[in-house]
């Protein structure tokens, strides 16, 4: 595999043992995830070559999450160390009927402070064939957002391949600039989408259904807006309860339109990280897969990712590939 750029705040979350609520708990686990690096280090656990760029907190907790980036074989040279203190977020993890809670603690944190100036993108992309950036870095600050254009202008003066995952959320967007305003400037660089008809409604101002019909007219109209685009992948959530899920996925490549099967997820670790877990399978699955294995490959790893605790997706290729041959009974491997 070619080497894969992401760049993106680095997180630690703190969230009480099991399915407890914070008023119940005494103890608190943490773990360090973020959007942009769970995809980079699950495309790394499938053996991809993964440099993050970041800003991090020039202190204890910042030398942990770079040596926890590092442990999975991320490359950390291109990060840059702040006084700001790392970003945290705290999650109570729901259960049944039950949904889980997320509270923020990143407006002033180390990555808040990132600028342009900051980064040396001619070194940091070198040899770099595949970026990623998702809707959450450029919510974050104007520094994020002018951060990730510069970076994403000279990938595609490279001839990188760039996807697109807008991930929008109303309540990060706090510094005077409109979203959809942001997210198509940062689309004209982009070449793969990985998103559904949310997300681009949200960018076109339309009002598409989820019906095979609109996804596929959504899609054929974002490729008009955007023509850099060439394929547009969508992962489909259906809940039953907080436990219990079914994923799907289906494509638009602006040839045929194709969807999987779904995957049935009947008790639920952990939805953190399963749509960053998505991306890096779809990623991945582009490099070596046809567009129908991809997104297949994409849907497994997101399923197996609800079975582990933290942010990011500890699954092999051979054990995603396993569950695309069926072997979904969770029995001994001896």
């Amino acid at each position: 595999m070619s080497q894969i750029i992401t760049f993106g705040e680095v997180l630690m979350r703190l969230s009480p043992q099991g399915n407890k609520k914070f008023i119940q708990a005494n103890l608190l686990e943490f773990y360090f995830g973020g959007t942009e690096v769970n995809v980079g280090i699950s495309i790394a656990n499938f053996g991809g070559d993964v440099k993050h760029i970041s800003c991090i907190s020039n202190d204890f907790v910042g030398d942990t999450a770079i040596s926890y980036l590092r442990k999975f074989g991320v490359d950390t040279s291109a990060i840059v160390r702040s006084k700001r203190p790392l970003g945290v977020y705290f999650l109570e993890v729901g259960a049944v009927m039950r949904p889980s809670t997320i509270s923020y603690n990143r407006s002033h944190s180390s990555f808040s402070e990132i600028q342009p100036s900051m980064v040396h993108w001619e070194t940091s992309l070198e040899g770099g064939k595949w970026f990623h950036w998702t809707g959450i870095t450029p919510a974050l600050c104007k520094g994020g957002y002018e951060t990730l254009k510069e970076g994403l202008i000279l990938a595609r003066k490279k001839g990188m391949t760039v996807s697109a995952d807008p991930t929008y959320r109303k309540g990060l967007w706090q510094y005077g600039e409109n979203p959809k305003d942001v997210l198509s400037d940062l689309l004209n660089y982009s070449t793969i989408f990985i998103g559904g008809v949310n997300e681009i409604n949200e960018v076109l101002d339309t009002n598409f259904s989820y019906s095979e019909e609109d996804f596929i007219e959504a899609s054929k109209q974002l490729m008009l807006k955007f023509p850099s685009i060439e394929k547009v992948f969508d992962k489909i959530r259906t809940a039953v309860n907080s436990s219990w899920n079914k994923i799907r996925a289906r494509m638009w490549n602006g040839k045929e339109f194709r969807e999987t099967q779904d995957l049935d997820i009947t008790h639920i670790i952990e939805r953190i990280g399963t749509g960053d877990a998505f991306a890096a399978g779809l990623i991945y699955g582009l490099q070596h897969f046809d567009d129908y294995k991809s997104m297949e490959f994409a849907s497994a790893s997101s399923a197996l990712k609800h079975t582990y605790e933290g942010d990011v997706n500890f699954s092999s290729v051979d054990e995603v590939i396993g569950i695309l041959d069926g072997n979904i009974s969770g029995r001994f491997n001896r």
